[in-house]
């Protein structure tokens, strides 16, 4: 599924409202925040191990609204089976932009999915997904409990430009000041000479002698 691109992304800066596209994959904007409907995969996977069989972990991220229930299967062969794990929104908020930048900034630019344990223990699917997002100070806080599974999977190009899109829009680089202190900390020895405080010391013990 592909996020209608252009098209939508230019009507929701001017509207400012909910743009559902035609591949039913919605939009939702306003002045402090953005929001994008995705599906989540989730994944069952036979590995070698002495104490389980198999594994579950987020396998991939969709942009969109499929319709397709949780539990579904997209998709099985030998030793792995996926399934559709819901719908879920990624937020951004204009007051968190330096996270979205860090995460750009990174060699493979990520989304987080954080999963718990599901509340139902006879569900199909062990898990329920408690949170998808694109800022890793959020994944972190998940991360910290040990509580959750978070697992970080490689963002599609059309998620990458909408982050860009709200990061243009929104982001401003903090002014760092240096106190005047500091820089009577940082007078250091240059070339060869005794460092300027301890001259003046020195000066001042001299007069007052």
């Amino acid at each position: 599924m592909v996020l209608c691109q252009q098209e939508a992304l230019q009507l929701v800066h001017t509207l400012g409202s909910v743009v559902v596209c035609k591949d039913g994959s919605a939009l939702r904007t306003s002045a402090k925040t953005t929001s994008l409907k995705v599906g989540v995969i989730l994944a069952r996977e036979d590995i070698d191990h002495a104490w389980e069989d198999h594994r579950w972990r987020p396998l991939s991220v969709l942009v969109g609204t499929p319709e397709l229930e949780r539990g579904d299967i997209l998709k099985s062969g030998e030793g792995f089976t996926h399934y559709y794990a819901g719908t879920f929104e990624i937020e951004m908020h204009r007051k968190e932009t330096s996270g979205y930048v860090v995460n750009l900034e990174n060699d493979v630019p990520v989304v987080y999915v954080v999963a718990t344990d599901a509340e139902d223990e006879d569900d199909e699917l062990p898990y329920d997904i408690r949170l998808v997002t694109v800022s890793p100070f959020e994944a972190q806080d998940y991360l910290d409990s040990g509580e959750d599974l978070v697992e970080a999977i490689p963002m599609i190009e059309p998620l990458i430009a909408w982050v860009e899109r709200f990061i243009e829009e929104h982001h401003e680089e903090e002014v760092f000041i240096k106190r005047q202190r500091d820089r009577v900390r940082l007078e250091v020895e240059r070339f060869g000479q005794e460092p300027v405080a301890i001259t003046r010391q020195r000066q001042r013990r001299k007069f007052d002698a």
